[in-house]
């Protein structure tokens, strides 16, 4: 499959969050775009027609009237763009993101995550930028208005960072031993972005961790129970499990791997949701949300 040049009008809709009502009427009153036309009289954007548009939405929410931005030449448009760039520097950073992302830019990418970094901390970045960004192209994915190879270009570039920012804090002395957390996702289990986020706050907390990673059958736990003591494990449910309940995955995870040592389980990810109103262990916990579990460590280190 080729990857996605030429967007509809409600692709453009998607990505711009500009109605296709509204778009219609720039792109004809004001001359806007230039959309080319199928033999069926159907409107289809080019890359740069739609780079345009959120040049042009950027300006048009900082309440630029569209009559005045429809006069601006291109050049004029990107450099009012940048010029108030320091001002809204998160919306800004999501408009080159999504731009970075369309032309599988990672150098645009970089330079504009480092712009964010001069004046942010990483955990900032992250929940006020990258899982915004995130969210918002998995629903373009799902609608099919980007295609799969965007989504994962983004989506490893973030990965990245998030390993490069655990690297350096996994050189640090941890300053609590009484417990050693152990991250993985379940067999067949590919979300790993959240469990590694997860990761760096743990570490960036000051607990030891081992962290294990995707595709990890259950059995495999048993290895790392040799070894520590006092284990806590962690991990993230966003498709996985399927052919059993969340719940039966805890029952299968006491016995087998409850029985060894007195270890935990937190959980977290979108099917946590099926354990509403759903009695657990007293060593397992579920947390709704990364803040959650940040709170809870913050809990850890003063009790």
């Amino acid at each position: 499959m080729s990857v996605k040049t030429l967007f509809s009008i409600k692709d453009l809709e998607n990505l711009s969050n500009v109605k296709a009502h509204t778009i219609r009427i720039w792109e004809k009153r004001y001359n806007l775009l230039e959309p080319n036309r199928t033999e069926t009289n159907i409107r289809q954007y080019d890359l740069l027609n739609l780079k345009k548009l959120l040049n042009v939405t950027f300006l048009y929410n900082e309440g630029l009237k569209i009559s005045k931005i429809a006069k601006l030449t291109e050049d004029e448009i990107s450099e009012l763009v940048i010029g108030k760039s320091d001002e809204k520097k998160e919306e800004y950073a999501l408009k080159v993101f999504k731009s970075a992302m369309l032309d599988f830019d990672a150098g645009l990418f970089l330079q504009t995550y480092d712009d964010l970094r001069k004046k942010r901390s990483f955990r900032v970045v992250f929940f006020d930028i990258f899982m915004p960004l995130l969210n918002e192209i998995g629903l373009l994915w799902q609608t099919g208005t980007i295609d799969p190879s965007h989504e994962r270009f983004v989506s490893e570039l973030v990965k990245q960072q998030v390993i490069l920012n655990t690297e350096k804090v996994q050189r640090n002395t941890p300053r609590y031993m009484d417990r050693v957390f152990v991250l993985y996702l379940p067999y067949e289990e590919i979300h790993e972005i959240g469990l590694l986020y997860a990761n760096y706050e743990i570490l960036n907390a000051g607990f030891k961790t081992v962290y294990l990673g995707n595709n990890i059958p259950m059995d495999s736990l048993k290895f790392v129970t040799k070894h520590h003591k006092n284990i806590t494990f962690i991990s993230y449910f966003t498709v996985i499990p399927v052919k059993q309940t969340l719940a039966d995955y805890i029952a299968e995870f006491e016995s087998t791997i409850g029985t060894l040592t007195n270890c935990g389980l937190w959980l977290m990810g979108y099917k946590t949701r099926e354990l509403a109103g759903h009695k657990l262990g007293e060593n397992h916990k579920v947390f709704s949300s990364l803040s959650d579990l940040i709170q809870q460590l913050e809990t850890l280190k003063n009790s």
